[in-house]
């Protein structure tokens, strides 16, 4: 991976949502101002409600022994950082992320959730030197409904290929296809720059 660049979970994200993203906002600097979007900041304040209320609880159903919350991670390994709302240690030797999402569950898990789930367990490994064979979320507006993800060795295949793309963008200046589903253009930040 590439010495200087440290990709971010939401960067990953952004990625999967549109790859043209990537290049407007991080090759080109161009800001897309998402931090006044509602949804954004109503998930930002009921998150950290949950992170104050959770604090001792531990998840015994699961097999939770011990847990850090908030926890700022970085890997030079993977070239990733991000902050893990919750690094669960579990009763089997193994470990495993908790994330908080202000979402409904729609009776499956986003691959979005998936990466970003492998992002936290890659830098759980790395810096704990510990094995991380599943995550959980947490859909805040499914009355908290957990969810567990098995991570698998594909997930983190396909993750490392969007990880050195991403980075492709940014170092290169790579232009990448936009997304296929043009519904996303229609309230885009950048539709007004976008070559289509």
């Amino acid at each position: 991976m590439s010495e200087n660049i440290s990709l971010t979970p939401s960067i990953v994200m952004e990625y999967l949502y549109c790859p043209r993203f990537i290049y407007y906002m991080l090759y080109l600097k161009i800001s897309q101002h998402e931090g006044r979007r509602y949804k954004v900041q109503r998930g930002k304040s009921s998150h950290q409600r949950k992170l104050k209320v959770n604090k001792s609880y531990l998840r015994k159903k699961i097999g939770v022994k011990e847990k850090i919350l908030d926890e700022k991670l970085y890997s030079r390994t993977y070239s990733i950082h991000g902050i893990v709302d919750e690094i669960l240690f579990l009763e089997d030797g193994t470990a495993a992320s908790l994330d908080y999402k202000f979402a409904k569950y729609k009776e499956r898990t986003f691959l979005t959730h998936k990466y970003q789930a492998a992002m936290y367990s890659l830098m759980i490994k790395d810096n704990y030197n510990i094995e991380v064979k599943k995550a959980f979320i947490v859909y805040i507006r499914s009355k908290s409904k957990l969810i567990e993800i098995e991570i698998k060795d594909e997930i983190y295949n396909d993750l490392q290929i969007i990880l050195n793309e991403i980075i492709n963008i940014i170092q290169k200046g790579y232009f990448p296809k936009r997304t296929k589903y043009k519904s996303r253009c229609r309230d885009c930040t950048y539709k007004n720059i976008c070559i289509k």
